[in-house]
């Protein structure tokens, strides 16, 4: 049966669950989600009831089919993909750093793409939906820092280069305009190649190879902790729910509504930061 606890700073009985929880489970596999990264600037897909707060973001048939779609998504990044790119880590994501460093952490899989966890220190990361701070052709394979590929789109269209709109999740932005006009480049080194962020769009398959390191990571652990994710997507509720059928507890630290209400133990809602402070103190405190 879960138990959860409501609030905006860890109280009495939040405390004491929590405690009861670390005590009980020394090895944590960590599953993170865009509510780990808000505090860094970057937007969210979702509301706290789980729904959509905007449209639904690019699919990946849309964009390997589409020029038009390819030229609209690029646009879009050159303005906001810069919350992306100056993006830096937050208490939230260094409380995990350390809960590793101290040995309560196994490892982290996560489903954001900005590789702040790695930035803030925590060794074993799993990307879940890859990277998007690196682009991939789609012909050969091609790689590059998506940096490089960002300065090429302005050297060719300079008139979008400087363009201001409010950011979006994942690079994207706000922004609507006619983009027939803007240049895409295809791969330098196969000559007609797609250029896309190495990141699972919406309606593509997480790598089978990163599932397969995730479910380990999980096995291994003691239980399962969920942070700052909904776990409205599949891939990565798949993981309370294969964490639920062996038995493993988990706990979540989350505010708002998720998929996988019905299967914690624990459930601090909270914000990430203040939960993980939390934790982090009962751990180094030999809880």
């Amino acid at each position: 049966m879960t138990s959860a606890i409501q609030g905006m700073t860890l109280g009495a009985a939040a405390q004491q669950a929590l405690e009861d929880f670390a005590g009980r489970h020394a090895r944590l596999a960590v599953l993170t989600g865009a509510g780990v990264s808000t505090a860094s600037g970057i937007p969210d897909y979702r509301d706290h009831s789980g729904e959509w707060k905007r449209s639904p973001p690019m699919q990946h048939q849309q964009f390997m089919g589409s020029h038009a779609a390819r030229q609209r998504y690029w646009a879009r990044a050159l303005a906001g993909f810069r919350a992306l790119g100056e993006a830096r880590p937050n208490p939230a994501h260094r409380l995990l750093a350390e809960l590793e460093q101290l040995g309560r952490i196994s490892g982290v899989i996560t489903q954001n793409v900005d590789g702040l966890h790695q930035r803030a220190g925590s060794r074993r990361v799993i990307d879940l939906h890859g990277r998007a701070d690196r682009v991939r052709c789609m012909a050969c394979g091609a790689s590059r820092m998506r940096h490089a590929l960002h300065a090429e789109l302005a050297q060719l269209n300079p008139r979008w280069a400087g363009v201001a709109a409010r950011a979006a999740p994942d690079g994207d932005a706000d922004l609507e305009a006619d983009f027939s006009d803007f240049r895409v480049p295809d791969c330098s080194r196969c000559g007609s190649g797609i250029w896309k962020p190495d990141v699972v769009f919406f309606g593509d398959s997480v790598p089978r190879e990163s599932v397969t390191r995730a479910f380990a990571l999980v096995e291994e652990s003691d239980a399962l902790l969920v942070v700052g994710s909904s776990l409205m997507v599949f891939s990565g509720f798949r993981f309370a729910r294969a964490a639920a059928r062996e038995g493993k507890p988990i706990a979540c630290f989350n505010l708002g509504r998720t998929r996988a209400d019905d299967l914690y133990a624990l459930k601090l809602e909270a914000p990430v930061e203040a939960s993980l402070a939390a934790l982090r103190a009962l751990c180094e405190g030999g809880g």
